[in-house]
C-alpha cells in the first residue's frame, strides 16, 4: 500500500460526511456542484444516470410533494397551483438527492463489492458494544446490494417468480488490514466534525 494511500473505512467514512455535506447546499452553492459532475467521468456519469432513472418516481412524488405542499404565493392564479416557495424548496430537494445519486455513483464505481464490505465490517466494528453484530450488517448489505442489481425492470416483475431457491452455502471472505497513522488522523478529524455538527444541531 502506498505510504499515504487511505484505508477503505476511512473512504467509507469521508464519503459518508460528503453525503452529510450535501444536505446543506442549497441556492447557487447547489447548482455549483452540477457543472463539476463530469469530471467524475463517463462511466461514473452512467451509472448515476441508472440509478436516476430507477428513482424517477420517487423524484417526481417529491418534486409534487414539496411543490404543491409548501404553503406560499402560488405560480399561477388558479386553486392546484403550485407556490414559488414550494417550488424553492422542491428544486433543493431534487438537486441534493440528485447529487447524492451521483456521489453513489462515484463511490461504488471506485470501490469495488468486496473492498466496501471490508471498510463497513470495519466501520461499524466500534457499534459491537451497543449490541450491533458488524458479520450481519454486512451480509445484510451485500444481499441489499445484490437485490438491487438484479431487480428486473417494471414490466418484467414475473421473472421475480421464476428464481430458483438457493439451497446452498455462500462464502463471504473479508481482507482485514491495519488503519494506518493518516488513516487515525482522517477518522478523528471526521468524528471532530461530525461531534460539532450535533452540538450546533442541538444548540438550533
Amino acid at each position: 500500500m502506498h505510504r499515504f494511500a487511505v484505508h477503505p473505512t476511512t473512504r467509507l467514512a469521508l464519503w459518508l460526511l460528503l453525503m452529510l455535506a450535501i444536505q446543506w447546499l442549497d441556492g447557487w452553492t447547489l447548482a455549483a456542484a452540477f457543472p463539476l459532475l463530469p469530471v467524475l467521468g463517463r462511466p461514473v456519469l452512467q451509472r448515476g444516470w441508472r440509478l436516476v432513472w430507477r428513482a424517477r418516481w420517487l423524484l417526481l412524488s417529491l418534486f409534487v410533494i414539496f411543490a404543491w405542499g409548501v404553503a406560499g404565493e402560488p405560480v399561477w392564479g388558479d386553486i392546484p397551483a403550485p407556490s414559488r416557495e414550494g417550488l424553492s424548496e422542491a428544486m433543493t430537494q431534487l438537486g441534493r438527492l440528485l447529487l447524492m445519486l451521483m456521489t453513489v455513483a462515484a463511490f461504488l464505481e471506485a470501490m469495488p463489492l468486496p473492498t466496501l464490505m471490508t471498510a463497513t465490517h470495519r466501520l461499524l466494528h466500534p457499534l459491537r458494544r451497543c449490541g450491533l453484530d458488524p458479520d450481519r450488517s454486512i451480509i445484510r448489505l451485500m444481499l441489499v446490494l445484490r437485490y438491487v442489481e438484479m431487480l428486473p425492470r417494471p414490466r418484467d416483475w414475473r421473472t421475480l417468480l421464476d428464481v430458483p431457491v438457493n439451497a446452498g452455502s455462500e462464502v463471504l471472505e473479508l481482507d482485514e488490514y491495519p488503519l494506518r497513522w493518516l488513516d487515525h488522523i482522517l477518522l478523528l478529524s471526521i468524528f471532530a466534525v461530525l461531534v460539532a455538527l450535533a452540538l450546533r444541531w442541538a444548540a438550533g
